[in-house]
């Protein structure tokens, strides 16, 4: 079932327990199971919240100006099994 993008709907709020909900509707449908929402005024933002992966979080880090000091070769040590 193919569904044509729509720029605005309107829905019903509901009651669920003390909070409020709303049913969204399949074209606008977000994947996966967690969202970021926030307030912009009178505007309700909800957003896909982004990924955990490590490496998402890795390419969201600025490069460090720094460097490292050297590493000193520590002599090798046989490993008894």
């Amino acid at each position: 079932m193919t569904y044509a993008m729509a720029l605005e709907r309107h829905v019903k709020l509901f009651k669920n327990g003390r909070s409020q909900a709303v049913r969204i509707p399949r074209e606008f449908e977000l994947p996966g199971k967690c969202a970021i929402m926030r307030k912009q005024g009178q505007r309700l933002i909800i957003e896909t919240a982004p990924s955990k992966s490590l490496l998402a979080l890795l390419a969201t880090l600025a490069p460090l100006d720094k460097d490292f000091p050297p590493v000193p070769e520590l002599p090798l040590k046989p490993v008894v099994f």
